[in-house]
């Protein structure tokens, strides 16, 4: 006899395989889609000639890489012309600094500096590719570089395996995945839409700009190149205040976050799946729950090392001590996400309405 039960069990099951369709769909996604050149890098003609591009780069304070960081947009190997924007809202940034003795080392690059602001490699030639007829956006995944420290590697594994696993499998589903690390869109299509201006009220406006080209019946797309991400600042604290903040935003945006993220756990949906097993088929469920947490961390092995597309700055045990402490500092880092959902960036604070729209609690902008 099927009880509710057995209901629940069956149901748990099958989220649980999902779960296991999303690595499997994100590995293989992975390695087919990521570090491949594009015919304009292959030296192949292209129809049309390469774009002129506009690169909005939006600053505020100065971390210890912010020189060399910026640096490659002027080392960009591209076969047109591009054009980059420095936009800084206080004249008193210390990034004009920075910015200015780059311009004068680069006078060949077009550049400007837009001051000012209201309340309100080859990679660009890999993006451009991308943009192909119907594709309206194109965007990176998020990635970082290779640093020392056990810090550097907590970054890697939560980039290269939770992050890169949803984005990809995402991306493959053509589900909106943008996150704003990097992205090229189509000008017309955003003025369209109302310009930059229209998504002022969003603090993650890179979300719902690629929803509104979503929206509007155009593709997105990630290019083959993952962004990499060099910040100054590498401690687990300060890594963690950014994934608790990303994950306010996420249940701000997507409010079925609140359930389905906890449960997206390894240990989580792990220790739901062997009880159901147990239910079901009465398999030992601590046997069941070391089998799925084995192959979940050879997955993520896996897939990590197709996103480094070489070899790794750190040995299996420090990923495995690395891997093992995002599983468990996961959960509750979202719940107390959750108990707080004000949001602090740089020296300012918000507060997020349903809808993804922010509302500025305080302001400690020097005038």
């Amino acid at each position: 006899m099927i009880t509710v039960v057995h209901c629940l069990a069956i149901g748990i099951l099958v989220f649980w395989c999902g779960k296991w369709l999303v690595h499997a769909m994100a590995i293989t996604y992975g390695k087919l889609k990521l570090h491949k050149k594009t015919n304009g890098v292959t030296n192949q003609p292209r129809e049309t000639p390469y774009p002129t591009v506009s690169i909005l780069k939006p600053l505020m304070g100065v971390d210890p890489n912010l020189a060399s960081n910026l640096e490659t947009f002027f080392l960009m190997d591209y076969p047109s012309q591009y054009e980059l924007l420095f936009c800084i809202e206080c004249p008193d940034d210390p990034a004009i600094d920075v910015v200015n003795r780059l311009r004068e080392k680069y006078p060949n690059i077009e550049t400007s500096l837009l001051l000012g602001g209201s309340d309100v490699g080859d990679t660009l030639t890999d993006m451009v590719n991308h943009m192909t007829e119907r594709v309206g956006l194109v965007h990176q995944m998020p990635f970082v570089c290779d640093r020392e420290g056990f810090a550097a590697a907590f970054e890697k594994i939560y980039f290269g395996t939770v992050q890169s696993r949803i984005y990809l499998c995402a991306d493959l589903l053509g589900i909106n995945c943008h996150t704003g690390m990097s992205c090229m869109m189509r000008k017309d299509v955003l003025d369209e839409l109302g310009g930059i201006q229209a998504f002022g009220c969003y603090l993650a406006e890179d979300f719902f700009l690629a929803k509104g080209f979503h929206d509007a019946g155009w593709k997105l797309s990630i290019s083959s190149q993952p962004a990499w991400q060099n910040s100054g600042i590498c401690d687990i604290s300060s890594f963690q205040a950014r994934l608790t903040r990303w994950a306010k935003l996420r249940v701000a945006m997507v409010p079925g976050t609140i359930l389905l993220e906890p449960l997206s756990e390894c240990v989580i949906v792990g220790m739901f799946a062997c009880w159901a097993a147990k239910i079901l088929f009465r398999w030992n469920p601590l046997v069941f729950f070391l089998i799925h947490t084995l192959f979940w961390f050879l997955s993520d092995w896996v897939l990590l090392s197709i996103i480094q597309n070489g070899s790794l700055p750190f040995n299996k045990f420090t990923f495995f001590v690395g891997w093992a402490f995002r599983e468990l500092s996961g959960p509750y880092l979202f719940f107390n996400a959750l108990w707080n959902p004000a949001i602090r960036w740089r020296t300012r604070v918000y507060k997020l309405a349903w809808g993804g729209v922010a509302y500025e609690l305080t302001s400690q902008i020097k005038s």
